[in-house]
């Protein structure tokens, strides 16, 4: 029988050890590589390319959202499945963007974990029921709003931005700083910085000044 090969990329050494015991304890599951950070990952996936991947998002130099969006644009087949102690909506979004498969939380039980992931590599979402939750409730709260945007009913150039992206951009149209946006929105600069990154590249344009000039003429602010 195959094994799924997994990566496990967290900078505590001691979690990494105890997850790779878990892991160890599965007859389909074998740990082929360990990373220490989120660039590290990124390069140990392309070499040693896994079936799976268990992410901690918060790391130093790189962190896991950023690694988990360049794996998944070089290995798509990769599933990727963070795992965080902070339940933070605004990661808990930009994972499942990236194209992660899952975000749980550290304090899960091995039982329910190994569940989880093998459900991941059947295609499943893999949240913890409070992740599970803040999703259902930000898709809720995206269909009360699809009047908010009329923009996104047009076929132009803005159709493709999320909700959370129109925010950002409707706010720095106005002049303001990463850090006014971020208090505006209550969401991390890291965050802010993320949608405008996003917004750029779905609107091709270079700049901010650019981004918002395109925002204005088409009547968004």
């Amino acid at each position: 029988m195959s094994r799924t090969r997994v990566l496990l990329a967290d900078d505590h050494a001691l979690f990494r050890e105890g997850l790779a015991g878990i892991i160890a304890s599965q007859p389909d599951l074998e740990v082929v590589g360990e990373a220490n950070d989120g660039l590290e990952a990124v390069v140990k996936a392309q070499e040693l390319k896994p079936d799976l991947i268990l992410m901690d998002v918060q790391m130093p130099g790189m962190d896991g959202l950023e690694a988990t969006r360049q794996i998944k644009q070089a290995l798509p087949e990769t599933v990727i499945v963070m795992l965080t102690v902070r339940g933070d909506d605004e990661m808990l979004f930009e994972a499942l963007r990236n194209g992660a498969q899952g975000y749980l939380l550290k304090d899960i039980q091995s039982k329910e974990m190994l569940a989880m992931l093998h459900g991941a590599l059947q295609g499943e979402a893999a949240l913890s029921p409070r992740m599970a939750a803040r999703v259902l409730s930000e898709f809720r709260r995206l269909s009360s709003q699809l009047q908010k945007h009329p923009i996104l009913e047009g076929e132009d150039e803005l159709v493709d931005l999320t909700y959370r992206e129109l925010d950002v951009l409707t706010v720095a149209a106005q002049g303001a700083s990463d850090k006014e946006i971020a208090e505006k929105l209550s969401i991390s600069i890291h965050t802010v910085k993320s949608h405008i990154r996003n917004i750029l590249s779905k609107l091709h344009v270079n700049t901010r000044r650019e981004a918002a000039r395109l925002a204005k003429s088409k009547g968004l602010v």
